[in-house]
């Protein structure tokens, strides 16, 4: 594990206007970017640009915008726009390379940038690699584009419409979503015009909220990150649904009827199970992490099929995806991943998708729900100074040794950093409540120590 690497598992990320998230880091990885996307030659290259709502975004779009210029590269600005949506115009306007500004559920001082291949899906690691080694070398820098040959900025004014439509064209064109009634928490962030535009156009009555960002309140005790907003709201009015999507909207977290949190593990299990009954899920294998609860894995054997998982990350989901020639993956904390519709993890769509399987089946979503029957699972987050390596630590070996054997062989702990933050992030699962919450503590507090 390079501890030192710039990218994380979801791009670049920090606090705004601090290392590395900064106009001149920015700036460099603009023309990294611009490098590695025109490498064919022959033709004007272009690569398409997109944000959250944070007030830093303004400075790094520029200073993105002028890295990627610099190298004779046309940027396409859409502005304000969902993550999966960056996914969906990068390929759909035929661009070389996709760009998104934002710290996903990360709060407002934070930020971020990754990046999108021509076909839409994310960067592996091996060219985000290559691309750090662009960064923090020389070697591009005497790439200079001059006169006519300097790249140019484009504002793209119907990019907000084309995500729109594509997205609601992923619903069946036989039905629409008159008589129900929908909460949509938007985060204050990037689908805050989006995701009301698409559940309206297509029938439901729609409540809105977190749809008044102002630079600084995105993700702030709203979103996918407090679904208990989103709780209360549908028992407030009555809705059959709750949405709660995070900043950048490539994930998300609903609310039953009752007002009850379903996580991405229940709805990963109610859309397999109606994929299964359709003969539409591959090898009848779905994609999760290690993350997952085990209620997940044993709903899936009950069903007939089976569940492969992956390391942390979305990206890892549909690597995996790939690779097995898989349709459907997705992550406990709501990124979900319909890879015949769309390259990346989409809140919206995903939305979409369980209303369908709601409409379809006439039951509502708890119901649903309660196919997968989750084991008692707890994590907790400690900050550490340094992130060292967890594997060879004897300390850390230690600690786990102990929560394993206080186990019994009836439950897990996994322990990992986090990607963007410095964290270490503590997973116990097991049958007894009482059990793993002794065992996160005990976990806790010893890493707490050695870390």
């Amino acid at each position: 594990m390079r501890q030192n690497r710039l990218f994380g598992t979801d791009g670049v990320r920090g606090v705004a206007n601090l290392h590395p998230m900064t106009a001149e880091m920015a700036l460099a990885l603009g023309r990294a970017l611009a490098h590695y996307a025109s490498l064919q030659e022959g033709r004007r290259h272009r690569i398409l640009v997109g944000k959250d709502t944070r007030i830093s975004c303004y400075m790094l779009e520029n200073a993105l915008s002028a890295g990627i210029c610099s190298m004779g590269v046309d940027v396409l600005l859409v502005g304000p726009m969902p993550t999966p949506g960056i996914a969906f115009l990068t390929r759909n306007m035929r661009c070389d390379a996709g760009a998104v500004i934002s710290a996903s559920h990360n709060p407002f001082q934070d930020n971020g940038i990754k990046f999108f291949s021509r076909d839409g899906f994310k960067l592996s690691d091996e060219v985000e690699d290559e691309i750090e080694r662009m960064v923090l070398s020389n070697n591009i820098d005497a790439i200079r584009p001059t006169a006519e040959r300097v790249g140019k900025a484009f504002r793209i004014d119907d990019a907000l419409g084309r995500y729109v439509v594509f997205v609601k064209n992923s619903f069946p064109a036989h039905m629409n979503l008159e008589g129900m009634k929908v909460v949509l928490d938007c985060a204050h962030g990037a689908a805050y015009k989006a995701a009301p535009l698409v559940f309206e156009e297509l029938g439901a009555e729609v409540t809105a909220i977190g749809v008044g960002p102002d630079g600084h309140n995105i993700n702030r005790d709203c979103g996918s990150l407090h679904p208990e907003v989103i709780c209360a709201e549908v028992r407030r009015t009555g809705a059959n649904i709750g949405i709660a999507l995070d900043g950048d909207a490539d994930r998300v977290i609903f609310a039953d009827e009752k007002g009850n949190v379903v996580d991405g593990d229940q709805i990963m299990g109610l859309i397999a199970w109606d994929m299964i009954q359709k003969g539409r899920l591959r090898q009848n294998t779905l994609v999760a992490t290690v993350m997952s609860n085990i209620g997940l894995e044993l709903a899936m054997n009950e069903m007939g099929g089976s569940l492969i998982r992956t390391q942390v990350g979305d990206r890892y989901v549909v690597e995996r995806m790939r690779k097995d020639n898989l349709n459907f993956g997705g992550e406990q904390s709501g990124h979900l991943i319909f890879l015949d519709k769309n390259t990346s993890g989409d809140g919206i769509l995903s939305g979409l998708q369980v209303m369908r399987v709601m409409a379809e089946m006439g039951k509502p979503l708890s119901e649903l729900a309660a196919r997968v029957k989750k084991f008692p699972q707890v994590q907790r987050n400690i900050e550490v100074a340094k992130k060292k390596d967890l594997d060879s630590d004897i300390q850390v070996g230690m600690v786990l040794k102990q929560a394993e054997a206080r186990l019994g062989g009836r439950g897990r702990v996994l322990v990992r950093y986090s990607g963007t933050q410095s964290v270490c992030r503590i997973m116990v699962e097991g049958e007894n409540q009482d059990v793993v919450n002794e065992v996160i503590e005990m976990v806790a507090d010893g890493l707490s120590r050695c870390l």
